[in-house]
């Protein structure tokens, strides 16, 4: 009587192969994006190459020794050289009741009208800094890498403001949703 064996498991490895050689189709992949939540944020430059902004949401720590973050940012966009040339920017992190100028800076609006809509304070470094931001991260960057689409910025942290009160603003299933402290219990 002849008995088989069953047949080994596969490896780790092995399936991870098999998943890369067939990855989700891409509106699979941004409807799932869009089920993770994320700050919304305006990341502003100056320098040599001129005053510009743009509105992420691909923003998150790297380490807090260094205090670095990262910021991804798409090599067709219009500000992507301006960012490039400078090599310092500031991310604005946006709070509730924000969401119009989030918009603007998402859009094509010209520089002038985005920076015109909004109260701005002047870094150390020279990059505009939002003065009702939640918090602001002003940074040198340090390193990039391509990655598809899009250059990941690696920025070092030099100077952090917080703003006056603790609320945010998040970008959620597509749309805006504000976060705001609970009441305090009575």
């Amino acid at each position: 009587m002849m008995s088989t064996a069953p047949a080994p498991a596969p490896t780790a490895a092995a399936a991870l192969q098999a998943l890369a050689a067939t990855p989700p189709e891409r509106g699979d992949y941004r409807n799932a994006m869009a089920r993770l939540g994320a700050a919304v944020n305006v990341i502003t430059t100056d320098g040599p190459a001129g005053r510009a902004g743009f509105t992420a949401s691909a923003v998150c720590s790297v380490t807090d020794e260094p205090p670095t973050l990262l910021v991804c940012l798409n090599r067709s966009a219009s500000v992507y050289p301006i960012f490039q040339a400078n090599g310092v920017l500031c991310v604005n992190v946006l709070g509730a009741g924000q969401q119009q100028l989030s918009n603007l800076f998402g859009g094509k609006t010209p520089m002038a009208e985005r920076f015109a809509a909004a109260e701005w304070q002047m870094s150390r470094s020279g990059v505009p800094v939002l003065a009702e931001a939640a918090a602001a991260f002003e940074c040198r960057v340090v390193n990039r890498t391509e990655v598809g689409t899009h250059d990941v910025l690696f920025c070092e942290v030099d100077a952090v403001r917080m703003g006056s009160a603790a609320h945010g603003l998040v970008y959620f299933d597509r749309r805006y949703h504000d976060l705001l402290p609970q009441a305090a219990a009575h």
